[in-house]
């Protein structure tokens, strides 16, 4: 069955190999890169993996028109689903593609408060949140006390989070507070090498010596081993 295939082949299960099973319920992680190398292509491959194994997904951006995430979910999924009969295909995308929630926000407004309301008003007709993405959010302005009110309430409501943000520092500790650092449970960072683009596992929980042998694919920007 194509659904299948596609979850077992997924460039997802490379990340969680690496990471022994990548983001837990309550888990927050962090994927960060300079401006353009990747961020959302590997966000939108987290969240189809979520779809594809039939559970919902929100998936919050903030510089971005709705059209231009559904366009990155319409090609990455194209891409996952090459070469397969074009007529299953199109059903099972009909089928993920209505799981996806996408919340286009204003940067300069309380976020994590209208979040959470989305969730909870989604759990309420019967369509429980599995992860949450917050792509392009400038995580230094965050106020530790939202990264603690998410992370609670994702442990509650049983959803991982996966934020991004713009910075060539692949230690958070520069960017955030000592505070804000430690409710971090993960961190990802894209780095353009000569020839392609390495995912470096910053920390995955208490682990943080890992063998760098992700990359994106440099034509279709898929998670893939070296």
């Amino acid at each position: 069955m194509i659904k299948q295939e596609l979850i077992d082949r997924s460039p997802v299960r490379f990340l969680e190999k690496t990471t022994n099973g990548g983001l837990q319920a309550g888990d927050l992680g962090v994927l960060s890169s300079k401006k353009g190398l990747g961020k959302t292509s590997v966000l939108v491959q987290i969240g189809l993996d979520k779809l594809l194994q039939g559970n919902h997904v929100v998936h919050v951006s903030f510089n971005q028109l709705s059209n231009y995430v559904m366009t990155w979910y319409q090609d990455i999924f194209s891409e996952m689903a090459k070469n397969k009969n074009a007529d299953d295909v199109a059903k099972l995308k009909e089928e993920v593609m209505k799981n996806r929630v996408i919340l286009n926000l204003n940067q300069t407004t309380e976020v994590t408060p209208q979040i959470v309301s989305t969730i909870k008003a989604l759990s309420d007709n019967n369509m429980p949140t599995s992860c949450v993405i917050i792509d392009g959010i400038d995580l230094p302005k965050v106020p530790v006390a939202n990264f603690q009110k998410m992370k609670k309430f994702a442990k509650e409501a049983g959803f991982s989070v996966w934020y991004s943000c713009n910075t060539e520092e692949a230690d958070l500790t520069k960017v955030l507070t000592k505070e804000a650092e430690a409710e971090i449970d993960a961190v990802v960072h894209l780095k353009q090498v000569p020839g392609s683009i390495d995912m470096q596992i910053v920390k995955f929980h208490e682990k943080k010596d890992f063998n760098h042998n992700l990359k994106l694919d440099a034509k279709t920007l898929l998670i893939s081993e070296k």
